[in-house]
């Protein structure tokens, strides 16, 4: 990866290239919070090249990717005609326009996170949802990389997300991360009630790829403490949020 690979990388995260079990198991559960509204207007805001677009176009909904990044937005658009080039800070679409919005791991890399989340909300119609997936500071790993010395260094750095904030965010200043409390002031005095809000470990396709059945076991121990207090370990938040 050069340079300039890195700096997009480290400003705006990797998106999905290839389709494996840990995005699957996602696609299952958006699937399962979205239920009929999956047949309505769907927006995925920040689509990156357009995979999860694809993977849910078939379910019978009119499924709009909106992507920051130009290079990214014409990727996507090779395999899907509705993707917009766009902030999601400033959402050029009509209120009360969807039936359901998939924010996949982007709002810790916008400028303004609150704005985004209000952009989500504003375009929903009432009963629609907003699925959210966003790093979880309680993961033992960031897995942006840092910077140390003035250069970026690619990679899953242990117990960065542990250090008191202000450390933690010269560290990783180009991404955030998120607490539960972190989560909940995104969404005060809006319009909004929560069906589901947990914490999901990864599927570890790297590690499996990798070690084989050594992989498989880990995985199978830690999307197991997804049940327990253990959760608060885990990589990511999943929030589905209702429009009231």
């Amino acid at each position: 990866m050069n340079q300039r690979n890195f700096d997009k990388a480290a400003l705006r995260g990797e998106p999905s290239y290839v389709w494996r079990a840990g995005q699957q198991r996602r696609l299952d559960m958006i699937v399962k919070a979205a239920g009929e509204r999956l047949k309505g207007n769907i927006l995925e805001n920040g689509c990156g090249v357009g995979m999860y677009v694809e993977h849910l176009s078939p379910f019978g909904g009119t499924v709009i990717g909106l992507e920051y990044d130009f290079e990214r937005t014409a990727e996507a658009r090779t395999n899907s005609p509705h993707i917009v080039n766009a902030a999601g800070e400033f959402l050029p679409l009509p209120s009360g326009t969807f039936d359901l919005i998939l924010s996949h791991e982007v709002i810790e890399h916008v400028q303004d996170d609150r704005a985004a989340i209000h952009e989500m909300i504003r375009v929903l119609e009432p009963g629609g949802r907003a699925i959210i997936f966003c790093p979880n500071r309680g993961y033992p790993f960031e897995t942006h990389g840092i910077y140390w010395n003035g250069n970026y260094r690619f990679g899953n750095k242990l117990f960065v997300n542990y250090l008191p904030r202000v450390l933690r965010d010269k560290l990783a200043p180009h991404v955030r991360i998120y607490s539960k409390r972190d989560m909940q002031k995104l969404f005060e005095g809006l319009p909004v009630k929560f069906i589901e809000r947990t914490i999901i470990f990864g599927a570890y396709d790297n590690i499996i790829a990798r070690f084989g059945a050594f992989g498989e076991v880990l995985r199978g121990i830690l999307q197991f403490l997804e049940k327990t207090p253990l959760q608060i370990f885990g990589l990511s938040h999943f929030w589905v949020v209702e429009k009231i």
